[in-house]
């Protein structure tokens, strides 16, 4: 088993940066590709941008050029730099792992930690 734990998020004006951290902790030898999440109010949870166990990463259009994903698997520490925030970027941003053993996955999520973007 995995836990994610996530901190960071808040309240930001338009164009400001912020950073959320991941910590993960467990069987973590077993996780393969991790992600950031997002789900604003009555809307489905996306993809905001992913990373394999090798570091090769994966972005929403949306946030392309301006949020950058990185992981430090020695820490156990993964990490989501979001610049020129807008306000639809606001809504609770999520940590996520792939979890592989025994052949099958499971998939492990934070708590959530919401972010707000003033326009």
């Amino acid at each position: 088993q995995v836990q994610l734990v996530e901190s960071g998020g808040g309240l930001v004006q338009t164009g400001d940066s912020m950073s959320l951290s991941c910590l993960f902790s467990g069987d973590t030898g077993y996780i393969s590709t991790m992600g950031w999440y997002r789900q604003a109010p009555g809307k489905e949870r996306e993809l905001v941008a992913s990373i394999t166990s090798g570091h090769i990463t994966n972005y929403a259009d949306s946030v392309k050029g301006r949020f950058t994903i990185s992981r430090d698997n020695a820490k156990n520490f993964l990490s989501l730099q979001m610049n020129s925030l807008r306000p639809d970027d606001t809504a609770v941003y999520y940590c996520h792992a792939e979890y592989w053993r025994w052949g099958a996955r499971n998939d492990y999520w934070g708590q959530g930690t919401q972010v707000t973007v003033a326009s």
